[in-house]
C-alpha cells in the first residue's frame, strides 16, 4: 500500500469514526424524537387562570398576514395578540386591521406610551426608529414585551412569534400545556420549514439536520447540560423568565438572537429549564424559491455562529469536508483503485451518514433517495459558510429586509 493509499485509508477510517460518535453519542440528534405535536385531549388548563400574550414583530409581511395571524386567533386557547408593524411600506398594519375586522376582532392602533383596553385582542403598535446597537427584529420585541408588561393584568406567558407562522387550532395550547406540566421557562418549536420548490427540497431538510446536530435537543432539553437553543419563529416563555434575564435587552444585538435567549434564560437560575423540539402543528410560509434566497438565509448568520473567527472558519470547513466530503470520495475512489480496506471504510461511513439524515428526510416527507444528496448539500452549505465570511470582511454580513448588521 502506496503512503498515498495509507493517508487516505486513515482519514477515511477517521470520517468513520466519527460518525460513529455522532450516531451513539452526540445527544441522538439525528431521530427527530423531541416532538410536540398538536394535543387532541381536553386541556387540563383553566383558561381564565392563566394568560398568554402573543407578540409579533411584522416587517413587510402584508402577504402573510391574512393566513398567520388568522391563524393566532383561531386557536383553542384565548390570546390577545401584539403586532408591532417595523416601519413596513407594504401596508402590514391595514392587512392586520382587515384580518381582525373579517374576525370581529376588537383592534386598537396606539404608540407604545398607551396601553389599549383590557377586552382588545389586537394591539398594533408602530415601532420607533432603530436605535444604535439594537437588530431590527429585537427592537421589536423589546418594544412589544414591554408594552404587554404594561397590560392589566400583565400576561403569564409570552409567545414570541414570527410573522411567516401557521399554525392548527392547537398548537399554543399544546405549548402551554408542555410549559406548565414540566415547569418550563422557555418551549420552543422548530416549526415545519416551507419545503416546495426544487431548492427547497434539496436544502432544507439538511438545514433542520444541521441544527439538530449543532444543537441536540436531548442536550437542550437537559437541564444539567450547558447546550441552549431555540426556533425563533415559535416561543413560548414565562414573563417572569424574560423580566429575570433584563428583558430582550439581554440580547439587543445578538444576531442568532433566539438561541442567544434560550442561553440566557438556561443560565438565569440553577432550576431553569428550556424545551426545544419539533412539530407539525406549525408551518413557516415564507418561501425560498430558488438558491440564491436560501444562500442568503445560511450566509447571513453561519460566520456569526463562528464568533467570527478565521481559525473557526478553517475548521469548520475542514471539518465539512472530513465528515461528508471523505466517505462518498473513499467509497468510489477505494473501489477505483482497487483497495477494498478504504472502500469499505468510506462505504461504511457513508451509510451510516445517509441512515442519520433519514428521520429528518421522513419528516419532510421527502424520498430516502435524497440522503445520497448530503454530501452534495454538505458542500453547499461550506460555501455559505466561507461567502457569510467574505460578507463580514466586507461590511456586508447579517443582511434582512434592508438592514445590515456587522458583528
Amino acid at each position: 500500500m502506496s503512503d498515498f493509499q495509507i493517508f487516505f485509508l486513515s482519514i477515511s477510517l477517521t470520517s468513520l469514526l466519527i460518525w460513529i460518535v455522532l450516531i451513539f453519542f452526540w445527544g441522538d440528534f439525528w431521530k427527530c424524537n423531541c416532538k410536540l405535536d398538536a394535543n387532541s385531549q381536553s386541556s387540563l388548563i383553566e383558561k381564565s387562570s392563566v394568560s398568554v400574550c402573543a407578540v409579533v414583530p411584522a416587517r413587510n409581511e402584508a402577504e402573510v398576514l391574512p393566513k398567520t395571524l388568522r391563524s393566532l386567533f383561531q386557536q383553542t386557547y384565548p390570546l390577545t395578540v401584539i403586532l408591532i408593524d417595523d416601519q413596513s411600506s407594504d401596508g402590514t398594519a391595514d392587512i392586520a386591521k382587515e384580518v381582525a375586522a373579517s374576525l370581529s376582532i376588537k383592534t386598537a392602533t396606539i404608540s407604545p406610551e398607551i396601553v389599549a383596553d383590557s377586552d382588545t385582542q389586537l394591539h398594533i403598535l408602530s415601532s420607533q426608529p432603530l436605535p444604535a446597537g439594537w437588530t431590527g427584529k429585537l427592537w421589536a420585541l423589546e418594544q412589544a414585551t414591554h408594552y404587554a408588561t404594561q397590560l392589566s393584568p400583565p400576561p403569564d406567558y409570552l409567545l414570541l412569534s414570527d410573522a411567516d407562522i401557521d399554525r392548527v387550532p392547537t398548537n399554543v395550547e399544546s405549548l402551554l400545556l408542555k410549559a406548565r406540566a414540566e415547569h418550563l421557562d422557555l418551549v420552543s418549536l422548530m416549526v415545519l420549514l416551507r419545503c416546495q420548490s426544487f431548492w427547497e427540497k434539496l436544502i432544507v431538510p439538511a438545514f433542520v439536520f444541521f441544527f439538530q446536530k449543532l444543537y441536540p435537543f436531548s442536550w437542550t432539553n437537559d437541564p444539567k447540560k450547558s447546550t441552549a437553543a431555540a426556533a425563533g419563529g415559535c416561543i413560548l416563555m414565562k414573563r417572569e423568565a424574560l423580566e429575570r434575564i433584563g428583558g430582550i435587552a439581554a440580547i439587543k444585538n445578538a444576531l442568532i438572537d433566539d438561541c442567544s435567549l434560550a442561553k440566557a434564560v438556561k443560565s438565569s437560575a440553577p432550576d431553569a429549564k428550556i424545551w426545544l423540539g419539533l412539530t407539525e402543528s406549525a408551518f413557516s410560509l415564507r418561501p425560498y424559491d430558488s438558491l440564491s434566497t436560501l444562500w442568503d438565509m445560511v450566509a447571513r448568520t453561519a460566520f456569526t455562529q463562528l464568533n467570527y473567527s478565521p481559525l473557526l472558519l478553517l475548521g469548520t470547513l475542514l471539518g465539512m469536508g472530513l465528515v461528508y466530503l471523505v466517505p462518498q470520495g473513499a467509497a468510489i475512489g477505494g473501489m477505483v483503485a482497487g483497495n477494498w480496506q478504504i472502500a469499505i471504510a468510506g462505504f461504511s461511513a457513508w451509510s451510516l451518514m445517509s441512515i442519520s439524515y433519514l428521520p429528518t428526510l421522513r419528516l419532510y416527507r421527502r424520498s430516502p433517495w435524497f440522503a445520497l444528496t448530503l454530501p452534495f448539500i454538505a458542500f453547499l452549505y461550506s460555501l455559505m459558510t466561507l461567502d457569510s465570511a467574505l460578507r463580514h470582511w466586507q461590511g456586508r454580513g447579517g443582511s434582512w429586509k434592508g438592514r445590515v448588521y456587522n458583528g
